[in-house]
C-alpha cells in the first residue's frame, strides 16, 4: 500500500473505477446474451427488442470508454446481421 495520501486515493479511485468498468461490461455481455438466445429460440420479434436495447447498451459502454470504438461497432454490426438473417 501507497505511503503518500494522493497515492492511496488514486488507488481507491482506480478501485471503484475498475469496479464500475466491470458492472458496464457484465451488462454489455448479458445484453448480448438475450439477443442470442432469442435468436436460438427463432423468436425475431424478441429478438428485434433485445437487439435495440444491446445496441443502447454497447454504446453507453463505448461513450464511457470501458470498450473501443471499433469493437463496439463489430459487436453492433454482428447482432444486427444475425438479427436480419432470421
Amino acid at each position: 500500500m501507497a505511503n503518500i495520501k494522493s497515492a492511496k486515493k488514486r488507488v481507491l479511485v482506480n478501485e471503484k473505477k475498475a469496479m464500475q468498468n466491470q458492472m458496464i461490461k457484465s451488462a454489455v455481455k448479458t445484453e448480448i446474451k438475450k439477443v442470442r438466445t432469442a435468436i436460438e429460440a427463432g423468436n425475431k420479434e424478441e429478438a428485434a427488442k433485445a437487439l435495440l436495447s444491446a445496441t443502447s447498451a454497447i454504446d453507453k459502454a463505448e461513450s464511457k470508454g470501458v470498450i473501443k470504438k471499433n469493437t463496439a461497432s463489430r459487436k453492433v454490426s454482428r447482432l444486427a446481421l444475425a438479427v436480419n438473417k432470421m
